[in-house]
């Protein structure tokens, strides 16, 4: 074999494996290219698929509050409205004249109040808001009111609320329901009751608004 004839068969067989190893690094470069494209699917769905499952766990969540609190509204009669602080919830719990005992009549619906708040508002703060009848002097009132609200904490923290996230405090006899209505006269008892606010945060899920006030 003459020496240029060798060089043309070494030429030839350095571009076949030239050829090969391209050939081959291309290959390789498309199968991860493959492999990349089918985790980035596969990713890509995983996250679709969580998406759909916590939306379908706050549609359901939804659901169980709205429940929840039509059965405070129905069974219990309360009221429930949104305040600056969050919302307000208005129970038919009151007391006694000159008094601060939680009747056994109103322990059933601070019992549901206690659950829903567990339930639906963990962490949340509680303000409980004491009120009086306007007979007696407005200090007085003021603290005859604040011991009814501190009753009604000891009560709900007893059934699970966290005592510390539950603020009591009393308002006499401001912001009557009956302007007039003290001791025993009709309508005297819608006076003397307490009123909750639960504060939900500033960013709280509008459609948990909506579902709590019953719009």
């Amino acid at each position: 074999m003459n020496k240029a004839r060798a060089v043309l068969i070494g030429t030839a067989a350095l571009f076949s494996l030239t050829a090969c190893a391209t050939k081959g690094a291309l290959r390789r470069g498309l199968d991860e290219q493959r492999v990349s494209l089918e985790q980035e699917r596969a990713a890509r769905l995983s996250a679709d698929s969580a998406q759909v499952e916590a939306n379908a766990n706050t549609q359901r969540e939804l659901a169980s509050l709205r429940t929840d609190l039509n059965g405070l509204r129905t069974e219990f009669g309360a009221k429930i409205a949104e305040v600056a602080q969050g919302l307000q919830f208005a129970f038919p719990v009151h007391f006694a004249y000159n008094d601060a005992t939680v009747r056994n009549t109103d322990m059933a619906a601070l019992d549901r109040f206690a659950t829903v708040v567990q339930k639906h508002y963990p962490g949340a703060h509680v303000t409980v808001e004491g009120f009086a009848d306007p007979a007696g002097s407005q200090n007085y009132n003021v603290m005859l009111s604040q011991r009814r609200a501190q009753a009604v904490k000891q009560y709900v923290s007893g059934k699970g609320v966290d005592p510390s996230l539950i603020n009591a405090i009393g308002y006499g006899k401001t912001r009557l329901v009956k302007s007039t209505a003290s001791r025993d006269m009709p309508g005297a008892e819608l006076n003397r009751r307490v009123v909750f606010v639960i504060e939900t945060p500033a960013n709280v899920d509008a459609n948990r608004l909506t579902a709590s006030t019953g719009q």
